[in-house]
C-alpha cells in the first residue's frame, strides 16, 4: 500500500495524472487506508484549486419531451417518467432567477432538454444573459449546438457551456442508442475551440464496472475539461435504470478521489446523485471535490443552498465568488 501512496505522491508533486492501473487501485483500496487516501487527495484539491470552494446552481428552462433515449433521463420521451413539460422559458424569467442568485454562487447554468436548441431559443438565452444584473457567470447545458450558436452565446456574455460525455465509450451503448459517444465527445471539444470554458463529466452507477470509470476519467483528460461534473444515479420510477441500486458511501468518495488523480488541474464538482453520501458528505472535499452544485436540480432532490454554506463554514472552507476569483 506504501507504493500507492508513493505514486499518489508523485502526482502531487508534479501534477502528472496517475495511470490506469493506479487508478484501479484508488478504487479497491482497502477500507482501513481509506483515511490516508482522503489525506493525499485533499491536498492536491488544495494545491490546484485552492481552499475555496465553488457553489453552482442551475435552472431547467425547458423540460421534457426529449428525443434522445438516455436510460437515466425522466425527461426522455422513451422514459415512462413523469416529468415535466414545457417549451422555453421566456428571457425575463430566465433572467429574472438569474438576478436572484447570491453572489457567492460561482455560477449559474441554464439546462434545456432536446438534442439542442433552435436560433430562437438561442435568442431568448443571449437576450436574457444581456439583461445581466448581478455578475454571477453564466453557463449552460443546451445540447448539441453548432459553433456559430456557441459563438454567439460567447459573444453575448456566456462563459462555460456544459456537455458530458456521460459515460465511457465502451459502455455508451448501454445507456443511450439515439446518438453515439463521439458526438458527445466531438461537441465537448468545439466547445474549448471556440474558447469557452467546459464542463464536461459522467454520471455513475449506471451499471458500468470500475474499470469503465476509470476509461470515462482517463477520457475526459484527453478531452482536458475545465470542470468535471460527477452525477451518481438517482434511479427514477419509469427509466431503464429504475431498479438499479445506489452507489454507496465510500464507493462515491473512492471514484471522487480517483477522478481527481487522474484529472489533477481540473475543478471536480459534485452534481446530482451526491445525496447517496447521507452522514459522509462533508468528506466528499477531503476526497477532492472543489465545487458542487447546490439547490435545486432538474428532476432529482438535492441539498439546499442554506444546509451546503453551513456544510462550508463547518469544515471552515470559503466560498469562491467573483470578488475573490
Amino acid at each position: 500500500m506504501s507504493d500507492l501512496f508513493s505514486k499518489l505522491q508523485k502526482t502531487i508533486d508534479s501534477l502528472r495524472p496517475i495511470d490506469e492501473e493506479t487508478a484501479m487501485e484508488v478504487l479497491n483500496i482497502d477500507n482501513v487506508d481509506f483515511a490516508m487516501l482522503l489525506g493525499y487527495a485533499n491536498k492536491l484539491r488544495v494545491k490546484t484549486q485552492g481552499d475555496n470552494i465553488s457553489i453552482c446552481a442551475i435552472m431547467n428552462a425547458k423540460s421534457g419531451s426529449c428525443s434522445e433515449n438516455c436510460a437515466f433521463c425522466a425527461q426522455s420521451a422513451h422514459s415512462e417518467a413523469q416529468a415535466e413539460i414545457y417549451p422555453m422559458r421566456d428571457s425575463k424569467t430566465i433572467a429574472k432567477i438569474h438576478g436572484e442568485i447570491s453572489r457567492d454562487t460561482h455560477c449559474f447554468g441554464v439546462v434545456t432538454s432536446g438534442e439542442g436548441l433552435n436560433d430562437e431559443d438561442i435568442d431568448v438565452l443571449i437576450k436574457a444573459i444581456k439583461e445581466d444584473k448581478n455578475g454571477v457567470e453564466w453557463g449552460a447545458s443546451l445540447g448539441i449546438i453548432s459553433d456559430e450558436q456557441l459563438l454567439k452565446l460567447k459573444n453575448a456574455g456566456l462563459t462555460r457551456y456544459h456537455h458530458n460525455i456521460e459515460t465511457a465509450k465502451s459502455f455508451y451503448s448501454q445507456i443511450c442508442t439515439t446518438h453515439d459517444w463521439n458526438l458527445r465527445a466531438d461537441m465537448a471539444k468545439r466547445v474549448k475551440k471556440v474558447g469557452l470554458n467546459l464542463c464536461c463529466g459522467v454520471i455513475l452507477g449506471v451499471g458500468e464496472s470500475k474499470k469503465q470509470r476509470v476509461e470515462a476519467a482517463m477520457e475526459i483528460n484527453q478531452i482536458q475539461s475545465d470542470t468535471i461534473p460527477l452525477n451518481f444515479l438517482i434511479a427514477i420510477k419509469g427509466t431503464k435504470l429504475q431498479d438499479i441500486p445506489p452507489m454507496q458511501p465510500l464507493d462515491i468518495l473512492k471514484t471522487v478521489a480517483m477522478f481527481r488523480f487522474v484529472n489533477p488541474e481540473s475543478d471536480i464538482k459534485v452534481a446530482g446523485g451526491r445525496v447517496h453520501l447521507r452522514q459522509l458528505q462533508s468528506m466528499v472535499f477531503f476526497a477532492g471535490a472543489s465545487s458542487m452544485i447546490s439547490g435545486s436540480l432538474l428532476t432529482t432532490p438535492n441539498c439546499s443552498t442554506g444546509s451546503d454554506r453551513k456544510l462550508l463554514a463547518d469544515l471552515e472552507l470559503g466560498l469562491k465568488n467573483y470578488d475573490n476569483i
